[in-house]
């Protein structure tokens, strides 16, 4: 009876393989952005940089990413406590505003476009557009897991209300979600 407790409790503390999957590529990810920042400031000590200002959809697309963020903690809770009306409400907007976010950052990479920033411009403006849309690849691999988490939200009905999948969802959300932030400021701060 004593090993079947111990077990239980040993195997609770076990992480999920696929949550593990997440987290290694999570660091990977989080190394190459840690590297291409990097390489800005190194790059901008060496001068011949060219200042620009970021466009206010920039502003908007976090505003949009962060209030992403708050609905999918708020539909994960949703899901847990079997509200699958509030669920399904909350991830459509969680999806909703990462479309947001994904508009805001295309048209303001057109208004740079159009202010002649471009990626093949100063190493300034290439290192922008190299690291925004980089970032925004990424982004769109969560969409499109928030795509699929919306399309199972309304299925007819859910026989087993296992979370594991949609914190894997949630957990990569956030995680690009701090990732915008931090190169948001971090491109503040450098203008």
């Amino acid at each position: 009876m004593q090993g079947t407790v111990q077990t239980a409790a040993v195997q609770k503390r076990k992480i999920h393989p696929h949550k593990f999957a997440l987290y290694i590529a999570m660091g990977s990810i989080l190394m190459m952005f840690a590297g291409l920042t990097s390489a800005y400031i190194v790059r901008h000590a060496q001068g011949n940089w060219v200042y620009y200002k970021l466009p206010f959809l920039f502003t908007l697309s976090t505003v949009a990413i962060v209030l992403s963020s708050v609905t999918m903690i708020m539909g994960v809770r949703a899901f847990k406590q079997r509200a699958m009306p509030k669920y399904r409400m909350l991830i459509t907007t969680t999806l909703i505003l990462g479309l947001i976010f994904g508009v805001c950052q295309f048209m303001g990479f057109n208004q740079l476009y159009a202010n002649n920033i471009r990626v093949n411009g100063n190493p300034s403006e290439s290192f922008l557009f190299i690291i925004a849309g980089l970032h925004l690849l990424h982004m769109l691999g969560g969409i499109i897991a928030l795509i699929i988490v919306f399309f199972r939200a309304f299925r007819s009905r859910v026989k087993i209300y296992n979370a594991t999948g949609l914190e894997i969802v949630a957990s990569y959300w956030h995680f690009v979600d701090a990732l915008w932030i931090y190169l948001f400021v971090f491109f503040l701060a450098n203008q």
